[in-house]
């Protein structure tokens, strides 16, 4: 089992930056970012392999970066440039086998260990 918890959420104005954490309490292959603003349906927004393989949704492209630090247990999401529209809960995701990225989405193929996420709003 692994253990998941989010943290760095925040309100901020547009155009601010934000880094959010997931530390993870053993090892885990692919990981990810997902969002879920009220009312909307839970989106996909980064996901990083076990080789260091990324994919991000394509409204985040070029503002968002995903990473890891294994040492740490520690998975990240940069966000900068943030906009209005980036105002959701994030959650963390872990795959519970190595399976690796999803071919369509920026999500890994599975997304068995869930955080009970990080608020973040970003005003205008």
């Amino acid at each position: 089992q692994v253990q998941l918890v989010e943290s760095g959420g925040g309100s901020v104005q547009s155009g601010g930056s934000l880094r959010l954490s997931c530390t993870f309490s053993s090892y885990t292959y692919c990981m990810g970012w997902f969002r879920q603003a009220p009312g909307k349906e839970r989106e996909a927004v980064a996901a990083i392999d076990s080789d260091e393989q990324t994919l991000y949704a394509d409204s985040v492209k070029g503002r968002f970066t995903i990473s890891k630090d294994n040492n740490k247990r520690t998975l990240y999401l940069q966000m900068n440039n943030l906009k209005p529209e980036d105002t959701a809960m994030y959650y963390c995701a872990a795959e519970r086998r190595d399976l690796g990225l999803d071919v369509s989405a920026p999500r890994c193929i599975r997304s068995d260990f869930w955080g009970q996420g990080t608020q973040v709003t970003v005003s205008s």
